[in-house]
């Protein structure tokens, strides 16, 4: 029985309507192993692990869990056989506090009746630790960073015992600091006999966390490999199925003394308003808030921020999540009101690539064609007299399906179908598709494969080549030292440098984001 996997999969078949997520695959983990699965968005991996979690139901195959077949109808089945899923897209309750979350359904007890909340807390601290996390306990999840929320659910599945943690793009949201504390918290858990599947499209995490690898295509998996047997460029071209061929980053040389987009001593205290819209706050001439006596001010989200781009340049936003980047893009988009400062923006259209696509990017209970146009519904090529013009909207839908590489089953499909890569694709559509003369884009290839990732990368380009200003914030140096003319590192609500990458590196950068300047 030693060697008998931990998880075996046989021949396991999942199809959304006309959509094969799922064909024939097989998939082993073995006991204490790191096991990553890579592939093209689409491919099936997240999918095949929610049937894994107990989150689908498989049309066909079996699953064994220390040999045994089990069926697995729910995620409470799945937890009861030691198994725990970090999801891609977070499963926390906003309104609860992080340890109201973490010990949900799990919560200790005094004289069987009394929640223990002072044990609860010392035991998950003690986990926070270990990982390197620093995690408010009792702040409502809705109002942490997207990286604490992370945080939070690993907490959760380790609090909850798992011997089986299964994490989907478990660093998409981390710094690169950030990472780093992670994989020596995975190679604890392997060292105290734990099993982890990690599914994730950075191939230089693969190599550097996994000691084994299966490749997914159209679903199915086209190959298992030892990671000692292989090396990164293998690993893409088994994803793509075709030679990595590599592409080259053309910049056109744009001279514009006019910023599209400049900020002056933008300041946001931590009680500043929301919901004010960015009509309202910005426009072609100037508009100020002043601020009342300093005195009164409490912390600062922004702190006199100054910064311009202009037209025909990317300006990279880098930092650890949590020093401003969420509130300065939330300022620009209308989410926020500052409280002293100016805005001033020289163009009329904005493009929003939100860094949560769930919560602000899409309507996931509403049809692929009909998020082509949230935004635009009032536009006149797809709206008459308060009607929608469906065969217009149809058609734009499918062009831009065609422009862009996404692949759909029907365009009347709810948008919850697709695979997190291609609903974000579809975001990247509909905004750029927009012509706007202001781009901010916070982490938009977050969750993406190398191809989709490069395809976005050069919209960006081919936006910024054509004198539209982008503003693109993001937790990956190599992004931002690839596409940015100018990279602006943010720690504790400040702007704390602005470089070009052509005269920096990661080491600088990681310094200015821990604000060791």
């Amino acid at each position: 029985m030693k060697d008998t996997p931990i998880i075996e999969m046989r021949g396991i078949q999942k199809q959304f309507g006309r959509i094969q997520a799922n064909a024939d695959v097989d998939f082993t983990l073995r006991r204490g192993e790191i096991h990553a699965i890579v592939g093209e968005n689409g491919a099936g991996k997240s999918t095949l692990m929610k049937i894994l979690y107990g989150l689908y139901r498989p049309d066909a195959g079996e699953i064994f869990v220390d040999g045994r077949a089990v069926a697995i109808s729910s995620p409470r089945r799945a937890m009861r056989l030691g198994l725990g899923m970090v999801q891609q897209h977070f499963t926390l309750i906003p309104i609860f506090t992080a340890l109201q979350n973490i010990i949900l359904a799990k919560e200790p007890r005094q004289f069987g009746v009394l929640i223990d909340a002072q044990q609860a807390e010392e035991k998950i601290t003690a986990l926070a630790t270990q990982l390197g996390f620093d995690v408010p306990l009792n702040t409502p999840v809705e109002s942490l960073p997207i990286g604490t929320q992370q945080h939070t659910e690993i907490l959760k599945v380790l609090y909850h015992g798992a011997d089986i943690l299964i994490m989907d793009e478990p660093t998409a949201v981390l710094a690169p600091q950030e990472i780093e504390g992670l994989f020596n918290c995975m190679h604890s858990l392997k060292n105290e006999g734990k099993s982890l599947i990690i599914i994730t499209h950075k191939l230089d995490e693969v190599m550097a966390i996994a000691d084994t690898v299966t490749v997914m295509r159209r679903g199915q998996s086209v190959a298992t490999s030892l990671i000692a047997d292989t090396n990164p460029t293998a690993l893409a071209e088994m994803m793509l199925g075709e030679p990595l061929i590599p592409t080259a980053v053309t910049r056109e040389r744009i001279e514009n003394p006019t910023p599209m987009l400049r900020l002056e001593n933008v300041t946001l205290s931590a009680d500043s308003d929301t919901g004010m819209g960015f009509a309202r706050f910005i426009n072609r001439r100037s508009r100020k808030a002043h601020a009342p006596d300093s005195r009164e001010l409490g912390k600062h989200h922004l702190d006199e921020i100054d910064l311009e781009v202009f037209p025909g340049e990317i300006v990279g936003i880098a930092g650890v999540e949590g020093n401003g980047q969420t509130e300065l893009v939330e300022v620009l988009t209308g989410l926020r009101r500052i409280h002293s400062g100016s805005l001033t923006l020289n163009g009329e259209r904005i493009a929003h690539i939100p860094a949560d696509r769930h919560r602000h990017g899409i309507s996931l209970n509403d049809r692929i064609d009909d998020n082509f146009i949230i935004g635009h519904h009032k536009n006149r090529r797809y709206c008459n007299r308060g009607m929608l013009r469906r065969k217009s909207i149809q058609r734009a839908a499918l062009n831009a399906l065609d422009k862009y590489h996404i692949q759909v089953g029907d365009i009347v499909d709810r948008i919850k179908v697709l695979s997190g890569g291609n609903q974000q694709k579809i975001v990247v559509a509909r905004e750029l598709e927009g012509r706007p003369e202001l781009i901010v884009a916070a982490h938009p290839t977050r969750g993406l494969d190398i191809h989709a990732a490069r395809f976005v990368h050069s919209r960006l380009i081919h936006a910024r080549n054509r004198a539209r200003a982008v503003l693109l914030v993001s937790a990956e140096l190599d992004e931002l030292l690839q596409l940015s003319d100018r990279i602006a590192v943010m720690y504790d609500g400040k702007i704390v440098g602005i470089v070009k990458p052509s005269e920096t590196n990661k080491q600088e950068l990681g310094a200015l984001m821990l604000g060791l300047n």
